[in-house]
């Protein structure tokens, strides 16, 4: 009997030694060929997100809890997780929408450690170690930024700790302060490191990372208390943002593309407007393509598309496009009077950028004049009006365009930085810093930009699709530019030039306004849209989303809740 078990033991230790067919070990991966294709699956990481939990764009987060967009699809219980958000007094500790996005920005994040951690081990032989290095440090500052403006305290992991160690990294082991510098640390280790220009399209180079950094400090330099009030403006780190974009800007990379339109079309992408964007494909080999599974909800319910609705501009950000008789914003009126679809887009005048944001009855849907969009094309107009976003849609026969019934998408890029960003983020260092008149220019590059964008705009008899005019800032003549009147002229620009793209929430959250001025267009809106009859924005709670309830649970507590929740 011992000798039988003697022979089953050394047998079956040796079928256990044997490494099993099509199974590649952890070593294995140690090449430089390998290590490659792991920075690879790390920006795969970029699109990984989908329909419920959508970050490529954060129009989930970023739109619909801005005042900028409703929700849209079949009603307020249709994906209920993003009615919450944007009534924010629905909102709760166990959102599974936060919950899975935590989870796939965390997985993103550790794609990023495990390579970077295996391109750190290989010997300086491997001519692209450091430029490889500075990319996952790129990638994974990308996605503790969007954790960080979610969620605020998050444990911080990097390719140092092992895993063993996870479960003992408080959500609170840094401070608000401390988690901004390690993210800005990967963004200055990336633009120290990379090259100028990359080989390959959608790669992060130099100026990508001083421009992620220079976001990064701008966010950083609105110092927060543990309550998310602003207390002060840090100026040093204003400076620097200012410092960063004039690098970005004198670099000659970059620059505004010459139709504001272009930044939204498959054939103008990775142009010179674009510092950063997300690589989509289709037709690759794989089933469905890497398409942008994140804006598979905002197609139209027409029969080109089919589904689902969702994103819908409000009307407050239509009325919002409204331009006075000078050209210029209508800051405190443009909200009194509706705009509704019909004449009044003719008897109004406007910025031409709203047709490049928002699908309007009537009007060519994607510049395309025997396509007019309709309002049988929304999905619930009774509830979430008649107007459809678009600068994340293709048209159907647009090359880039993909069914994946129910869904659809495209492998159009989006843009996470462009130019028209970087002016920006300099123009509200330098208005912040008491230098406003430096600004000025920078903001009127952009008006000018949309009062040229007009070619694609036209009905079918050649006419206007609405009244366009805008016009710069020209003080003495139609304004007055002083510290408030350009800190006020900056927000609104953004608004404009960044309408549906993801990112105004967190505008509002960093000027430390958020409660003010959406509970400001509750008041209104609530009369306009009935499913924000009981929306309620709690100051001091709903700047961040909830820690979710099932990460603490993981966490057997050492996560802390945040403020207010």
């Amino acid at each position: 009997m011992g000798a039988f078990f003697c022979m089953m033991t050394a047998s079956c230790s040796k079928v256990l030694d044997e490494k099993p067919q099509g199974v590649v070990s952890s070593e294995d991966l140690n090449t430089p060929e390998n290590v490659d294709k792991m920075v690879i699956a790390a920006y795969s990481s970029l699109g990984n997100d989908y329909w419920a939990a959508p970050y490529s764009n954060m129009w989930a987060y970023g739109s619909i809890r801005s005042g900028d967009a409703y929700k849209g699809g079949d009603g307020p219980g249709d994906v209920g997780d993003f009615n919450a958000y944007e009534t924010f007094a629905l909102n709760r500790v166990d959102i599974g929408n936060a919950d899975v996005t935590w989870f796939r920005l965390y997985l993103a994040i550790g794609r990023a450690n495990d390579a970077l951690a295996r391109v750190n081990a290989m010997s300086d032989d491997f001519a692209q170690k450091t430029t490889r290095q500075a990319e996952l440090r790129f990638l994974r500052g990308h996605f503790y930024f969007l954790l960080k403006i979610l969620f605020k305290y998050v444990p911080y992991i990097d390719e140092t700790i092992p895993k063993t160690e996870y479960d003992k990294v408080s959500n609170v082991a840094l401070t608000d302060a401390a988690l901004w510098d390690k993210i800005a640390g990967d963004f200055r280790f990336a633009a120290d490191n990379l090259p100028a220009d990359q080989p390959q399209k959608g790669r992060a180079a130099k100026f990508a990372a001083k421009a992620y950094l220079a976001k990064v400090l701008l966010y950083q330099a609105y110092v927060q208390d543990e309550s998310n009030n602003v207390t002060n403006m840090d100026q040093a780190k204003l400076t620097e943002v200012n410092t960063l974009c004039d690098e970005v800007i004198t670099s000659g990379k970059y620059a505004l593309s010459a139709d504001y339109a272009n930044n939204f079309l498959s054939q103008f992408e990775n142009g010179l407007e674009s510092v950063f964007a997300i690589q989509y494909s289709i037709n690759d080999g794989t089933p469905n393509g890497r398409a942008d599974n994140g804006h598979s909800l905002n197609y139209p319910m027409n029969v080109e598309y089919g589904c689902c609705g969702f994103h819908t501009p409000s009307q407050n950000l239509v009325n919002a496009f409204k331009t006075a008789n000078t050209g210029l914003p209508m800051f405190n009126t443009f909200n009194d009077v509706n705009t509704a679809a019909g004449d009044n887009f003719q008897t109004n005048t406007f910025d031409p950028r709203l047709d490049h944001s928002v699908a309007i009855p009537g009007h060519p849907y994607k510049y395309k004049q025997g396509f007019l969009f309709q309002v049988s094309w929304t999905r619930a107009p009774q509830i979430y009006g008649r107007f459809m976003s678009l600068k994340e849609t293709v048209a159907p026969d647009d090359p880039s365009f993909k069914k994946f019934p129910p869904f659809m998408s495209s492998s159009k890029n989006w843009a996470i930085i462009r130019y028209a960003d970087v002016l920006l983020f300099k123009a509200e260092a330098l208005i912040e810093l008491g230098r406003h008149t430096e600004a000025l220019p920078l903001i009127n590059s952009l008006r000018t930009r949309a009062s040229n964008s007009v070619s694609l705009l036209k009905q079918a008899d050649g006419r206007s699709s609405s009244n366009y005019l805008i016009s710069t800032y020209q003080p003495g003549v139609n304004c007055t530019w002083t510290p408030e009147f350009a800190r006020e002229a900056m927000r609104y620009e953004r608004r404009m030039e960044f309408a549906m793209e993801g990112y105004r929430f967190f505008d509002l959250v960093r000027w430390g306004i958020a409660a003010e001025y959406l509970n400001a267009y509750f008041t209104v809106e609530k009369n306009r849209a009935s499913h924000l009859k009981d929306a309620f924005f709690k100051k001091n709670r709903d700047e961040y989303l909830p820690i979710p309830l099932n990460q603490i649970n993981f966490s057997k507590g050492l996560y802390q809740q945040n403020h207010g929740w």
